[in-house]
């Protein structure tokens, strides 16, 4: 991804720049204050020991008065201390603010994640997009976290401009005396005019040059994070990354990196980032400081003179010398910073690219039926759906039936619809063609969150977060102990949980010193405990048990009916075995209903679930069981 620093303009650039500000203001409130006063006390205090310092100096060469020179030695103690001390406090508050405001801008992540529309979440560009984005704050610091930057740098410019003009003004308004000879001709206003031109040349060209270097930068923007990623993956390995360390071991991907290295040169030599560093950026960036030793040695005679001409004493000289340095310094820091802005402005761009995503999934105003027996009709009526970029169809012409509070299995070979199906059912996704309908009404019309409330799942790819086991089950802060224990015990994991030390306080996976990990079952079983929790009428289990051991899973389905109750149960399986206790059975293949009804009647059939079925149970049955010697000592 190229970026280029003048692609934006000056309004669109403070125009996103003050939305982003807005944004970090709210989810982080008093954020930037510590920056603003660190960076005014970081600019002024040295202003304040120059005019002091000039004083000192100018007393030594002078009268010499002890007890003058003592009150200008106290006063410059006294304010260095108390600089050093209020930037010490300070600092230690910003670098409290700048941790809280880096985790805290992940607050705007997560809020557009959960209030995008799923489809949107799960659109390949989507994923892209986010991924290009924390490649640019993770490398680069591209992004929000340049905005505490920004603001300590345009703070500091602005006060030291005002500083510097403070200290400067009087050495254009003094007059060298007439008996100076030809050193009068130092009032001439085109000195004046001379010395201010090359002030303000030097502060335009320096910052120009220096976003020449950065443009330059941004332009490697995409090489850079790929090598990145390359050593991040490769060579750093962490603490922890015991899965990427497996995979490393196991398929000798140490070779793999190495070609990488080899091949793709992103930083040695006679690399485009070495070529960068070598013209464009190296001689931009060394032009630049050689405009600004130039405006010091110019000042710095212009001064002397003066000084020689008998315009001012011999401590102003440091003075002025110091004020109009600083003075470009900080007006090309104020410049430079506008430039960072601009190329700042593109990634910020990218970023509201993706916050800005509408959701235009149609939200409905009607409120789900209440009933006390949960009976609900279910309905696809010629339901048609393909996923967004895809001309393959996942679901053709599907046409279903079915109440709420009865058994449905939904059985296929990989692919052939079945999650599909649950997807659409959930309105994760809306069909293209077609209609889904509960109780005689299609669901685009209800209200979404009254909608997803009559569904627990369990997916096949469920997650489970480093929080504690009862806010994993309850997935709330707050929650009812008893019932969690309930929805434990029912999916078979209470017992292993009463023998952790923490017990509900028990944090998942080892996130902290007191974290413990936990099988691929037992996560599985937590996941359904989670689906039993919500207590919603309609449960859904997709591969519920594929992780779990033979015996684990005959106990789950030896008590199924009593883990359901009365809710109806949606259940999708590659195991035909499982599908006997079901009321019906789904048969999907090549994204239609190829056949449906109970097991008795599929298998007198014998059509495709006949097939599948004999397959499974052929091997089953001639499977051998081999008994495993066990070993001792």
């Amino acid at each position: 991804m190229k970026k280029k620093a003048e692609g934006m303009s000056l309004r669109e650039t403070f125009a996103i720049h003050r939305r982003a500000a807005r944004d970090m203001r709210r989810i982080a409130p008093g954020c930037f204050m510590p920056f603003i006063l660190c960076a005014v006390v970081e600019a002024a205090s040295p202003y304040a020991v120059i005019w002091l310092s000039a004083r000192l100096v100018d007393e030594l060469s002078t009268l010499r008065r002890p007890e003058i020179l003592a009150k200008w030695v106290l006063w410059i103690v006294a304010v260095s201390a108390a600089a050093e001390l209020l930037k010490a406090v300070l600092e230690r508050w910003k670098n409290v603010r700048s941790e809280l405001l880096d985790r805290q801008k992940e607050v705007l992540y997560t809020e557009k994640f959960l209030r995008m529309d799923y489809a949107d979440c799960d659109r390949q560009e989507t994923r892209d997009l986010f991924s290009q984005i924390r490649q640019n704050a993770d490398w680069s610091g591209w992004g929000f976290a340049h905005l505490k930057l920004y603001y300590t740098q345009a703070v500091q410019g602005i006060t030291g401009i005002l500083g510097a003009a403070a200290l400067t003004v009087s050495l254009f308004t003094r007059q060298v005396p007439t008996s100076a000879g030809k050193l009068t001709a130092l009032n001439h206003p085109l000195f004046l005019v001379g010395i201010l031109l090359l002030i303000a040349a030097v502060t335009c060209l320096g910052p120009t040059l220096v976003g020449r270097a950065y443009s330059a930068w941004n332009t490697l923007a995409e090489q850079v994070c790929f090598g990145n990623r390359v050593f991040s993956h490769f060579v750093f390995m962490q603490p922890g990354d015991k899965e990427k360390d497996m995979d490393r071991r196991m398929y000798r991907q140490s070779e793999l990196a190495e070609h990488y290295v080899r091949t793709v040169n992103i930083f040695g030599v006679g690399s485009p980032v070495a070529k960068a560093s070598q013209t464009t950026v190296g001689l931009s960036k060394a032009l630049a400081a050689s405009l600004s030793a130039v405006l010091s040695g110019v000042v710095y005679v212009f001064v002397c003179l003066k000084a020689l001409g008998g315009a001012f004493g011999i401590g102003s000289v440091t003075q002025y010398v110091s004020a109009v340095t600083t003075f470009s310094g900080n007006a090309a820091l104020l410049l430079s910073t506008v430039s960072h802005m601009r190329a700042n402005a593109e990634f910020l761009k990218a970023i509201y690219t993706f916050l800005d995503i509408p959701n235009s999934m149609y939200q409905g105003s009607l409120t789900t039926e209440k009933r006390s027996d949960r009976q609900y009709d279910v309905e696809f009526r010629d339901v048609s759906f393909r996923y967004p970029g895809s001309d393959i169809w996942a679901l053709r012409h599907v046409n279903m039936r079915f109440k709420v509070g009865k058994r449905l299995a939904i059985v296929g070979e990989n692919g052939s619809g079945k999650t599909t199906f649950i997807k659409l059912l959930c309105r994760l996704y809306d069909p293209q063609e077609g209609q889904i309908l509960l109780n005689g009404i299609d669901i685009r019309k209800y209200r979404y969150d009254d909608y997803m409330g009559i569904f627990s799942v369990v997916f096949q790819d469920f997650k489970l977060f480093s929080f504690e086991l009862g806010q994993n089950v309850a997935a709330s802060v707050d929650y009812e102990e008893e019932r969690v224990w309930d929805s434990l015990d029912k999916a078979g994991i209470g017992d292993r949980v009463r023998r952790m030390k923490e017990g509900l306080q028990t944090v998942l996976y080892q996130a902290g010193d007191d974290g413990v990990e936990i099988s691929g079952g037992e996560a599985q079983k937590i996941a359904i405990a989670r689906a039993l929790y919500k207590d919603a009428p309609v449960i859904i289990l997709d591969e519920p048990t594929s992780a779990l051991d033979p015996i684990s899973e005959y106990e789950i389905y030896s008590k199924f009916d009593t883990l359901v109750s009365d809710k109806t149960a949606i259940y999708i399986s590659h195991r035909m075995s499982s599908c006997r206790f079901c009321d019906n059975i789904a048969v999907f293949d090549n994204g239609s209903v190829r056949e449906m009804g109970n097991h008795e009647s599929l298998m007198k059939k014998k059509g495709l679930y006949y097939k599948m079925w004999e397959s499974q149970a052929k091997y089953y049955s001639e499977k051998q069981m081999e008994e495993v010697p066990s070993f001792a000592g």
